[in-house]
């Protein structure tokens, strides 16, 4: 069934015509929150992978949640920034290696990953380090409000300053690998090493800045040989970079992943006795065209911003905090005009669905929207005076898509 489009904001309050052979009632009910695809966590999440290979070493206070992962003594998990399992699949010439190992992921069962929600850098970055979702470990989103002061946090670069320890207090794998023994090391961009998202989600062992892609992959071999348990975490960002600017259907987002192709057979053919590669990502992307229709601008539209009094994620997966006594307002004005193409829910529903995992802790309860929506279309709700450089990114991500949710789990063995 086709249906009227959503009309612009200067037409909302006006009449608007009705399709030929549409009766004026004849509207789609917002989506379901219950239709949301909810990512696997406890089996199969990003927030599931460095405990599993820490229990395969024995390291106390970890569980091999991912069933399907045999344990290796060292073991080492090559993170690339934006690469989704829907990606690699649509692109077998540029990534011949990468296309090569798809039977591989997830042990063998040809299967993904889900990064968890919302598919974002902060948030993955956390859940994989720490082990725990997002509701856990506390970075639920692009930007998400700080309860203890009301301004919204930038958990990617870390704006304002807040205290790393008292908003992420959990340790991380790493931590906990080191204890026990464990060589924990990681290989990554020198900018990285004293950031306070390093800190809160990667830490642990030790750091090891590198530039240069092949450096990295070098020294994360010679980590994984140096001791007879290790766990070595080594990334690269760059694809990201070229998405969010270019798009994945450019020829510059193609040429990284024929590089990071390269880079990760460098490091499979490096491998000393006893490991196990795993290459993975924190999210994909979707390119989301630049008209009216598919962005949709907050800070030019007057229904969505009443009752609001912040707006803080990102534009696939966005937190509504309403001002007091608004937010039932606001829930039903945001599913009124954006439900046939977001998931909306309210806070509580969120929590009740499991979008943010099984648990939410009580520091991380007010950082959560009291509106929460989710694309599900190849849609974005930009803000352009507030945010300009993301309202302007070609390549987005964020929700619960295939595209954006569904991330690799490809395994090389030595």
């Amino acid at each position: 069934m086709s249906h009227p489009p959503r009309p612009a904001a200067h037409d909302r309050g006006r009449s608007v015509p009705i399709p030929s052979g549409s009766a004026p009632w004849d509207f789609p009910e917002p989506l379901a929150v219950g239709s949301a695809p909810v990512p696997e966590y406890g089996s199969g999440s990003l927030a599931d992978l460095l405990p599993t290979l820490a229990a395969g070493m024995g390291v106390t206070g970890t569980t091999a949640a991912i069933t399907e992962l045999a344990p290796a003594d060292r073991n080492c998990v090559f993170l690339i920034d934006g690469l989704g399992w829907e990606q690699i699949k649509a692109h077998p010439d540029e990534a011949p290696y990468l296309h090569a190992l798809l039977g591989s992921s997830r042990g063998g069962t040809g299967r993904p990953l889900t990064a968890g929600y919302p598919a974002t850098t902060a948030t993955s970055l956390a859940s994989v380090g720490t082990g725990l979702p997002p509701g856990a470990h506390g970075l639920p989103g692009y930007t998400v409000r700080n309860p203890a002061t009301g301004e919204l946090m930038n958990q990617l670069r870390w704006q304002p300053w807040t205290a790393p320890a008292v908003w992420q207090p959990y340790p991380t794998v790493f931590q906990l690998a080191h204890a026990a023994g464990v060589h924990a090391a990681q290989v990554s961009s020198p900018t990285f090493q004293n950031t306070p998202l390093t800190k809160v989600a990667l830490s642990g062992g030790t750091f090891h800045g590198r530039l240069t892609g092949e450096e990295r992959m070098d020294l994360a071999a010679e980590q994984l040989a140096a001791g007879d348990r290790s766990l070595v975490y080594t990334y690269y960002a760059e694809l990201d970079g070229a998405g969010h600017r270019y798009g994945v259907a450019s020829d510059t987002w193609r040429g990284q992943l024929m590089y990071v192709d390269r880079l990760v057979q460098r490091l499979a053919e490096q491998l000393p006795p006893r490991s196990a590669l795993y290459v993975t990502a924190d999210h994909g992307m979707v390119d989301v065209p630049f008209d009216e229709e598919h962005r949709i601008d907050f800070d030019a539209d007057w229904e969505l911003r009443a009752g609001v009094a912040l707006l803080g994620g990102e534009g696939r997966a966005r937190h509504v905090y309403a001002v007091p006594g608004a937010a039932d307002d606001v829930l039903t004005c945001w599913r009124e005009v954006l439900g046939e193409q977001f998931w909306v829910a309210s806070r509580e529903e969120a929590i009740a669905a499991g979008w943010f995992g099984p648990r939410i802790d009580d520091r991380v309860h007010g950082r959560l929207g009291d509106v929460i929506a989710a694309a599900r279309d190849d849609v974005l709700l930009i803000a352009s005076e507030r945010e300009p450089k993301e309202s302007s990114m070609v390549g987005n991500h964020g929700s619960m898509t295939p595209a954006e949710q569904l991330v690799p789990l490809l395994e090389v063995r030595s």
